[in-house]
């Protein structure tokens, strides 16, 4: 016996593939630490654009995609130091300050980078008081 079926149904799609499940095993979701850690490799990546603009002197454009940076780990201390240096290129001081503070609150417990970050500030005291060119 032979059967056909038409109609305007929908397409029935199969159910979702999970390659990691084992029969009675549950998936696991994606947790805080995983979450974290996927958007601290997203920040990092936009951190090194901003670095690569800063270096070809596009500071309004590293300012945009560090404050990205920022956005997804308001806690790395790198991102305040390169927002710090945008403004200083810009020539404006009171931003380059803020961030520079931020950096050096984020950066306290790494001697390396401490040392950049007063390096910095003394650089930024050097500006003149006026807004951004």
């Amino acid at each position: 016996m032979c059967q056909f079926f038409s109609g305007c149904g929908g397409r029935i799609s199969s159910p979702p593939f999970w390659p990691f499940r084992d029969s009675g095993q549950t998936v696991r979701p994606i947790g805080d630490r995983e979450q974290k850690d996927a958007r601290a490799q997203a920040a990092l990546q936009l951190t090194n654009q901003g670095v690569t603009l800063l270096e070809s002197g596009k500071p309004d454009d590293a300012i945009r995609v560090l404050e990205r940076s920022v956005g997804l780990d308001p806690t790395n201390g790198e991102n305040y130091y390169y927002l710090s240096e945008a403004w200083l290129l810009k020539g404006n001081r009171t931003q380059a300050e803020e961030f520079n503070r931020l950096a050096s609150l984020y950066l306290e417990n790494d001697s390396n980078w401490i040392a950049r970050v007063t390096e910095q500030s003394s650089r930024i005291k050097a500006l003149p008081e006026q807004g951004s060119k």
